[in-house]
């Protein structure tokens, strides 16, 4: 069976004519111009937009059909003085949105709560939870970040106790809308805002970029009073964590995120990256998602979310420094409880390889815990390239995480199987459902009889797409600041993959016990590879004058103040 260590490779798209377009009319270096050729832009302003937009160019959030509606009872409650309650889930998304919105108001004299559900409650009490929360605060308005389009029952809750509800979310809508005063995300169906594909704290600026327009047209306060730009450092962070798309406007968002982010003020955040080891000026897309978001979800994992948007929030020095530590904590629990899981996921795998007959993985447990199965189900549908499905039982009810392939988007299949749930949302790649323990035996015979039936024997087979071929003398440092038009880096732009042929110098060392180093020549130059976790794969290449075709990034690599280039090994293959 070809597990994620033998994708099929899929070579760069060639139009010579398309290729010779984009270089004389950008003026880049022609591999850069192929891996836009490689990448399917449509057109040349579509390549520009990409390569150059700046803040100007976001879209105006007027174009979400209900924002005048959102903005009107907001800020009516302002004046009023009404309590606002600002609601967020519990992941980075959530909490970062739930942080920009609680601190953009109060910055405009709102009298601000904020609210995040504990991960262990079950699904159906997360809002009512926050129901008597509300009322114990005397709140008339709560707004929704990151979550409530799929939860009409319980929103109605509130509107029956005479709560205005605002949802903001980005999630797909499922069978009813809620009845709201305001329901912004861009899924809607005949929605009319261009970028589907905003994030909740996306979703949460725009209506904090809506607000600050409707004050300043109306005199209520100078145009300096607010400076929107100071909450971009959220949007970049949960933008990133939540694996949002990186183009078109997110782009953009991120882009200018990670320059605030590098000259952030929050406190907690400052601290965050001392706890991580890292050097602000240096923050990048990948430092984000590998570092910041798992400590930051680790809260939603195992602990109390509503910290992360108190560790976003805080002023005070020592108590972000408290918070910060905190969160490494939890983040090394919550390493030790995934690694638990994980083991006995591969294990049920090993002893029953029979499952891996079937296109889809569907594994259920009352012995894991809630707070870890989206990690582990993304890992599984990547190492097994399979739509994949983990559900942790309690108290008779499973919680379930759903991550697949790009062949396989998950909500018309959620859809049909809709009767057997107690609640499901998300994404097309990405979702979470609730079930009674008695229904998931009939759950996992459709969904895998679903996957079996629509998927083709190819399409589990992981794809390697490469973009461009560069051998050994094109890699130059003028090269490599070109491919920095394509940062950041991230879902749906992925660092560019190159490929060529060279010969091993000598044979590969394994590194940090499971890593090869590689020292591949072409002609009379030498470069240095490095090929996470295919230390396995060293028995291949141990025969001398061995030819590789070798898939690789280009990498600058610092040590010592010496720079040099070389390669991250994406894959390779031996030529005979």
């Amino acid at each position: 069976m070809a597990t994620s260590s033998e994708p099929i490779w899929v070579f760069p798209k060639d139009n010579p004519s398309w290729l010779d377009q984009i270089t004389k009319e950008f003026r880049i270096h022609p591999i850069t111009a192929q891996i836009l050729v490689s990448r399917s832009f449509p057109t040349l302003g579509d390549i520009h937009n990409f390569l150059y937009s700046q803040l100007p160019d976001l879209y105006d959030p007027k174009l979400f059909q209900d924002m005048s509606k959102a903005v009107q009872r907001i800020t009516c409650a302002v004046k009023e003085g009404e309590g606002v309650l600002v609601y967020g889930d519990n992941d980075v998304d959530g909490m970062t949105g739930a942080a920009l919105l609680a601190d953009f108001l109060k910055k405009v004299g709102g009298k601000v709560f904020y609210y995040v559900p504990n991960p262990n409650t079950q699904r159906e009490g997360l809002f009512l939870d926050a129901l008597q929360y509300a009322k114990d605060h005397k709140c008339k308005l709560m707004v929704t970040v990151d979550c409530g389009i799929t939860a009409y029952k319980e929103i109605q809750k509130f509107i029956d106790d005479s709560i205005d509800v605002i949802i903001t979310d980005h999630h797909e809508p499922t069978d009813k809308i809620p009845n709201c005063i305001a329901t912004l995300n861009p899924k809607l169906l005949n929605h009319t805002y261009p970028n589907r594909d905003l994030t909740g704290v996306g979703v949460a600026f725009k209506l904090a970029h809506a607000l600050t327009n409707d004050l300043v047209s109306r005199g209520e306060i100078s145009p300096k009073k607010i400076d929107l730009k100071v909450f971009l450092d959220l949007v970049a962070l949960g933008t990133i964590a939540d694996m949002g798309v990186l183009r078109d406007e997110n782009r953009i968002l991120v882009r200018y995120g990670l320059k605030q982010l590098q000259k952030t003020k929050r406190m907690g955040l400052i601290k965050l990256f001392d706890v991580c080891g890292l050097e602000r000026t240096d923050l990048n897309a990948v430092d984000i998602a590998s570092k910041i978001a798992p400590r930051m979800n680790s809260l939603g994992r195992v602990a109390d979310p509503t910290k992360g948007v108190e560790l976003l929030l805080v002023r005070d020095e020592k108590k972000a420094s408290e918070l910060a530590k905190e969160l490494d904590l939890f983040n090394t629990e919550r390493q030790k409880i995934e690694q638990v899981v994980s083991v006995d996921v591969e294990k049920i795998l090993k002893e029953h390889p029979e499952l891996l007959d079937n296109k889809a993985i569907v594994l259920s447990s009352k012995n894991w815990h809630p707070g870890v199965i989206p990690i582990i189900s993304a890992r599984i549908a990547k190492l097994y390239n399979r739509p994949t499905v983990i559900i942790a039982i309690d108290n008779g009810i499973g919680k379930g995480s759903i991550r697949t392939i790009r062949e396989f988007p998950l909500l018309p299949v959620l859809k049909k199987c809709n009767d057997l749930f107690l609640n499901y949302g998300g994404h097309d790649f990405a979702a979470g459902l609730t079930i009674k323990e008695d229904n998931i035996e009939r759950f996992v015979k459709r969904f895998i009889h679903t996957a079996n039936s629509s998927l083709k024997e190819q399409d589990i087979i992981s794809k390697l797409y490469i973009d461009a071929y560069a051998n050994f003398t094109d890699l130059t440092y003028d090269l490599l600041a070109s491919l920095e038009l394509f940062e950041p880096y991230g879902n749906e732009n992925a660092q560019p993959i190159l490929y060529c042929e060279a010969k091993q110098a000598w044979p590969p060392k394994i590194i940090g016990g499971s890593h090869l180093k590689l020292y591949l020549e072409q002609g009379d130059r030498m470069l240095e590879g490095i090929a996470f976790g295919m230390a396995d794969r060293r028995a291949q290449l141990r025969r001398k004058d061995l030819t590789l075709r070798v898939a690789y990034t280009p990498q600058i690599n610092r040590f010592h103040n010496k720079s040099s280039i070389q390669l991250l090994i994406r894959d390779f293959q031996i030529i005979e």
